[in-house]
């Protein structure tokens, strides 16, 4: 007996063209601006300069990637910003992990009080020179901590998380608590593995914060071994425009200088950009799949 199948109306046919060309006009807007990023770091740079770059890459040429690898200092900020991401990012969720699922038990002393106190920051912030002086009170200036231990509490990352274990289950912890399980074991063993989607959103929010940050580098360090990648990147991006000056001087003197390939501000902030962004766009797609689930579960509750 052949099983019968739902005859495709033309409400449904109609339905399906629109829905795959509203998302198809969704995924090239979102991709657009990084392809024409992309083709700008590797077209002439005269070009490039003057706006002629639109869809297809002119000149092609990598010299700007590899004048920007040449930055003095370039790979120590590379690997302070990569330890900050790594251990901010594992402390954001050894953080927000045990304070939310501590949070999510009734019976935790003034847990509700607690609770509104950490997310109320979200809110209300002293400001930057408060924040200065604490901050250099606790000895975190130029110190790498200085990247760590502020970010282990995030209130955001607080409430999906605690929202999403409220919504697991009680007979499973009711059922290791017969047994002679105690809090701690209950966490690590039942809730940590039930908790994958919520992680991964949360690592995805905390690692690209800690990747993208600059701010806290330019207030609180001087040390230049400290300094970050971006940080790095922003500074070099301020020098470009007396760099496109000289050139221009160069030129205006009879200095033949070939356009094309000599870094000017415009190719300089693009070159750039594509190189802070390319990291978080390599690592997000192993978090994909985590993602949907954990934001949607993790921020509603019932």
């Amino acid at each position: 007996m052949k099983a019968i199948g739902k005859k495709r109306t033309a409400q449904d046919l109609v339905f399906n063209i629109v829905n795959y060309t509203v998302y198809g006009l969704f995924t090239i807007v979102c991709v657009l601006p990084f392809y024409y990023l992309f083709i700008n770091t590797i077209s002439a740079n005269d070009l490039v300069s003057r706006g002629q770059i639109l869809l297809v890459p002119k000149g092609i040429h990598f010299n700007n990637y590899a004048e920007i690898l040449k930055m003095r200092g370039l790979g120590q900020a590379a690997l302070v910003s990569v330890g900050r991401t790594v251990l901010g990012t594992a402390g954001t969720l050894l953080g927000t992990s045990f304070l939310g699922y501590a949070l999510s038990k009734q019976e935790y002393w003034h847990r509700k009080i607690w609770y509104r106190y950490v997310v109320i920051t979200m809110y209300f912030n002293a400001g930057i020179i408060p924040w200065f002086i604490n901050m250099k009170n606790l000895g975190l200036t130029n110190s790498f901590w200085a990247y760590v231990i502020p970010a282990i509490v995030s209130p955001f990352s607080l409430i999906l998380y605690k929202t999403y274990v409220e919504n697991i289950p009680s007979s499973l912890e009711e059922s290791a608590a017969m047994d002679g399980a105690g809090y701690l074991i209950r966490f690590t063993r039942i809730i940590i593995p039930l908790s994958k989607p919520i992680l991964a959103t949360t690592a995805i929010f905390a690692a690209v914060g800690q990747w993208n940050s600059f701010t806290d580098t330019l207030f609180l360090m001087t040390d230049s071994t400290k300094f970050t990648l971006q940080y790095l990147l922003y500074e070099y991006m301020n020098e470009a425009n007396s760099l496109a000056d000289s050139l221009m001087k160069m030129s205006e003197s009879g200095v033949r200088v070939d356009m094309s390939s000599i870094l000017t501000a415009t190719s300089v902030k693009m070159t750039v950009s594509m190189v802070v962004v390319l990291p978080i766009l390599c690592v997000y797609p192993f978090f994909q799949r985590f993602f949907v689930n954990g934001i949607m579960i993790g921020s509603v509750k019932g």
